[in-house]
């Protein structure tokens, strides 16, 4: 158990990343992260913002005039 502790520490300190580079790194993964939440709000939240839009225009439709496609 001690010698993969070691082997692991070894490792971080081989892979010399500068401040810079995990910088890069840490915002690329963020924007990932971001974008991916992104993705599903707008996926599961188009429909009800437009509905949403519908409902609070002038002349103000009915639910199932708003629905209904003619």
């Amino acid at each position: 158990m001690a010698s993969g502790a070691a082997e692991k520490g070894k490792a971080l300190a081989d892979s010399s990343e500068s401040a810079a580079e995990s910088a890069a790194r840490r915002a690329r993964e963020w924007t990932t992260w971001a974008m991916k939440k992104a993705k599903v709000v707008a996926h599961y939240g188009f429909i009800p913002f437009v509905i949403l839009v519908g409902m609070n225009s002038e002349p103000k439709p009915r639910l199932a005039q708003l629905l209904s496609p003619i």
